[in-house]
């Protein structure tokens, strides 16, 4: 009973802001790994150009690790264009494909190294030119890959932080864009961001899976066959719902955007807490526990490669500090670490935090939310997955009238 009343206040909520003027529409600019190290960021992106009515858009940034490039951004773009027709039977809001392919830019396409900031990118200097624009809106920032960009353009225009409400889709990204990260919460503590670690992962875990539910059966009932956008998701991950990054396009649309403690499709958060950052100056061992998706520094004797070689499978670069070496990794998995420095062996093992961590916010961090630890809002080991699964009928529902859209005009 209390849930049902309480997905009622949010759809409430939610029909109330969708009759957005203007003015009132909110401002956006996604940075994507599309086309890097995971497809799910094409099926978000068809998301995000269905709804893209709802927004003003401001920037698609190209922020990858690995081979994706602003090019994959347009041959998306080049599909909405094909259903760009139907779209504005729907909406006069929908925007150009001119107007997004002019938005379209690179960003960072490698890691900057151990101070998480170098030289400005195309990305970062547009996101600078948004955030600066004269517009009394706040500027939503939501990152599906690396923070590269977001952390360059704060180093080059402090200024533009006040502007910002940030929805990183952390974990994996997180893993990747350690050195960023640990500059943004150390020179920009008073950035306003949500740090989604976990609870990105309801969109495709739990909730109702039965039948056209399914992460399968969904795509084979609602999108397949709707326009070029629903042709082109439906070949993305063999014809399956991954898609982790749309939670932050979703959390503008059905919530409360102002204030992440409140429930919505794109999660419910906490304040974060302090402490998330354990310091060695030794060679670590598995009895060495750290917290997962928090932040892991060893500082070694100086090594002769100056690398470490994290899981068997992740290169890090090591920060020379006065003869000695640092490294900083952020483990993605609460499970124990094994890592390898020139033949040099060590291990720790990253654990969840306790939900009583959550009961003291950080007051450095003030305006910095975080997965909710408590064990009902678990999916499985994914804390605040629940917060998202809980809505799913609702938001595939939702997902699937917007698909007819691209598939055909709306009757006069």
């Amino acid at each position: 009973m209390i849930v049902t009343l309480l997905r009622r206040i949010v759809l409430f909520l939610a029909a109330v802001s969708l009759g957005f003027s203007a003015a009132e529409k909110p401002r956006v600019l996604v940075s994507t790994d599309i086309g890097g190290t995971d497809p799910d960021d094409f099926q978000s992106m068809v998301h995000l150009l269905v709804y893209a009515d709802l927004f003003d858009l401001e920037g698609l940034v190209s922020s990858p690790f690995g081979p994706g490039r602003k090019e994959h951004i347009l041959q998306v773009i080049a599909l909405y264009e094909r259903d760009y027709p139907n779209l504005q039977t729907y909406s006069p809001r929908y925007p150009t494909p001119a107007a997004l392919r002019a938005m379209t830019k690179e960003g960072a396409l490698e890691s900057p190294g151990p101070a998480g900031i170098g030289p400005a990118t195309e990305g970062s200097e547009w996101l600078v030119r948004c955030a600066r624009r004269a517009d009394p809106r706040p500027l939503h920032v939501l990152v599906w890959g690396g923070i590269e960009d977001l952390a360059q353009a704060l180093h080059d225009a402090p200024d533009i932080l006040p502007k910002l409400r940030v929805y990183f889709i952390g974990g994996p990204n997180k893993m990747w864009s350690v050195d960023a990260y640990n500059y943004l919460e150390t020179h920009h503590p008073k950035l306003w961001i949500i740090e989604a670690n976990s609870t990105y992962r309801g969109w495709f875990n739990g909730g109702n899976m039965s039948g056209e539910w399914g992460n399968t059966g969904f795509v084979t009932a609602h999108i397949a066959g709707r326009g070029a956008l629903g042709e082109f998701f439906a070949t993305q991950l063999r014809g399956t719902i991954k898609m982790g990054d749309t939670p932050s396009v979703v959390w503008l649309i059905h919530g409360q955007p102002d204030d992440p403690m409140q429930p919505g499709w794109g999660g419910q958060f906490v304040r974060i807490w302090d402490e998330r950052k354990s310091t060695f100056d030794r060679l670590t061992t598995a009895a060495d526990e750290v917290e997962a998706f928090g932040t892991v520094e060893i500082t070694l004797p100086e090594s002769a490669s100056g690398r470490m070689l994290m899981d068997n499978r992740i290169n890090l670069t090591g920060e020379k500090i006065g003869g000695r070496v640092r490294f900083r990794f952020s483990p993605r998995d609460a499970k124990v670490w094994n890592y390898e420095v020139d033949g040099r062996k060590g291990a720790f093992t990253a654990v969840l935090p306790p939900p009583a961590k959550a009961a003291r916010a950080s007051t450095r961090l003030p305006n910095w939310w975080i997965d909710d630890m408590k064990p009902e809002n678990r999916e499985g080991v994914h804390a605040g997955a629940k917060t998202v699964n809980r809505w799913r009928e609702d938001f595939l529902r939702d997902f699937a009238a917007r698909m007819e859209r691209a598939a055909k005009p709306k009757a006069p």
